[in-house]
């Protein structure tokens, strides 16, 4: 099988990355572009092999799976610009939440699937949210999956839990990072620790976190128990998290859910719906 991506920002170079570490793709069968070509050819600087292509329209006549990794709002006229060039064997995979598979499948004459990495798969790690076009081919459908267990662990999901599964698998890196540096900071500021031993600190012990899970010893509940002693220091930090949390994750699922909603509406205007 030939792949193409369509757009080599962050999510597309992190993926290009997984799937090199992973062995999902031979170099020399991977087909790239971008708006601005620079960034193709720095991938290609990392991979040799790699096809970079100046022309989308070269791209697609090349590939069998074709990933779009650009913006919502650019989705759209970019399946109008290939429509022609695309044919019913392909299959079309998008990484973004807001387009539906059944709203791709209105715009092209091919197969779709929705695959939503996260920055996690760089260390073949990871979730992969997967959905999956009423025309694909069970082939195809199994092929992209296997493909997804090379770096990643697959989980196929419905549309009306898009959003907040991906709030929690692709948005959940960045979101618990800024608690992690906000805690970092304080502690600098309250204490007198150094900015740059908390920051190890911290980093050895989400490692350390994810190895706990990662191997069975203990489930999220079951590790909040087995730290929080009765009476002890870390009772006093979790009854303080739980007078200040408040609305947090209230507030945030709201904020991601309107971002949404909203490009949703934005994209149905594209559509004319």
């Amino acid at each position: 099988m030939k792949w193409g991506v369509i757009g080599t920002g962050n999510m597309g170079e992190i993926l290009i990355d997984a799937w090199m570490a992973s062995s999902v793709v031979e170099q020399n069968n991977l087909y790239i572009t971008n708006r601005t070509i620079a960034k193709a050819y720095a991938i290609k600087e990392h991979y040799p092999e790699v096809n970079v292509c100046t022309q989308i329209k070269d791209l697609v006549q090349h590939v069998d799976i074709l990933y779009i990794c650009v913006k919502p709002l650019e989705i759209h006229p970019l399946l109008i610009d290939i429509y022609d060039y695309l044919t019913k064997d392909q299959c079309i995979v998008s990484i973004t939440s807001p387009f539906s598979v059944k709203k791709l499948e209105s715009i092209v004459p091919c197969q779709v699937a929705r695959l939503i990495p996260s920055i996690t798969n760089r260390a073949t790690a990871g979730v992969t949210l997967a959905t999956f076009g009423s025309s694909i081919r069970e082939e195809m459908k199994s092929y992209l999956l296997q493909s997804c267990k090379l770096y990643s662990t697959p989980e196929i999901i419905h549309d009306d839990v898009t959003r907040i599964s991906s709030d929690i698998v692709s948005c959940g890196p960045a979101f618990f990072g800024y608690l992690a540096e906000k805690y970092i900071n304080t502690a600098e500021q309250e204490t007198n620790i150094t900015k740059e031993q908390a920051s190890a600190l911290t980093e050895k012990m989400f490692i350390g976190f994810g190895k706990l899970l990662e191997d069975g010893h203990y489930t999220l509940p079951q590790l909040i128990e087995k730290v929080c002693v009765k009476g002890g220091v870390t009772g006093e930090g979790i009854k303080a998290m739980d007078h200040s949390i408040g609305e947090l994750f209230n507030n945030l699922i709201h904020a991601t859910h309107n971002k949404y909603e909203e490009d949703i509406k934005k994209i149905a205007n594209q559509l004319n719906e």
